[in-house]
């Protein structure tokens, strides 16, 4: 074979060579890419509150200042002292709970009578209810810190004695449940005690006030 055509020989293989491993690097390129970085999940809000539930009795007649409502209350009481005609205001109990925002809330208690005078006894006690379905933490047009209660509910039922004629004449005393309660939702400024509603109780014209705040625990 002469010399010159095994030099072209020789030259077509090595273009064949090269092209085949020229066109190979793209592939390589695209098997080759580094692995990308997993996304992480996102985790829930955990944020703690703490809601206070208060619950004042007003009546008409004057106490001693031994049964005044907390310091924490006094912007509430002025602004009930300026819109009923109410004479007292006494804290009759204070419930504070820990929830996630977001979370429910749902408390049942026996609790001792709010009226004086009710029927409620050890034997006849006063039954409560608190609930809200969703409490969470948001923010107002003005970028303020608010805490929103959905469906809030409060009820009650209070043992009421009255009085009954029985079979042969003579008066003897019976005790009835009255319930009452509200049910509404609810925004307020974080930490800052709201009055949610009044209801009027028992046959004196005393009425129970509710009250209610929620605010982020502070950091220890």
């Amino acid at each position: 074979m002469a010399p010159q055509k095994i030099y072209r020989i020789i030259l077509i293989a090595t273009l064949i060579i090269t092209g085949l491993v020229a066109g190979s690097q793209p592939t390589l390129a695209q098997t080759e890419q580094p692995p990308q970085a997993s996304s992480k999940p996102k985790t829930e809000d955990a944020t703690g509150l703490e809601v206070q539930l208060h619950l004042l009795l007003a009546t008409k007649s004057a106490t001693g200042d031994d049964e005044k409502p907390p310091a924490s209350l006094d912007a509430v009481v002025k602004q009930l002292r300026s819109t009923f005609p109410f004479k007292n205001y006494r804290l009759v109990t204070t419930l504070l709970n820990r929830v996630s925002s977001g979370g429910k809330l749902s408390l049942r208690w026996v609790g001792s009578p709010l009226l004086a005078g009710t029927a409620a006894t050890s034997a006849t006690p006063g039954f409560n209810e608190f609930n809200v379905q969703e409490v969470r933490l948001a923010q107002d047009e003005q970028g303020r810190d608010v805490v929103k209660m959905e469906n809030f509910k409060f009820g009650a039922r209070i043992p009421i004695q009255v009085t009954s004629v029985a079979s042969n004449g003579s008066s003897v005393p019976v005790v009835q449940y009255e319930q009452t309660g509200i049910t509404t939702d609810i925004s307020m400024r974080e930490g800052e005690p709201t009055i949610v509603g009044t209801l009027n109780v028992g046959p004196s014209g005393d009425a129970l006030i509710i009250v209610v705040s929620a605010k982020r625990p502070a950091s220890r």
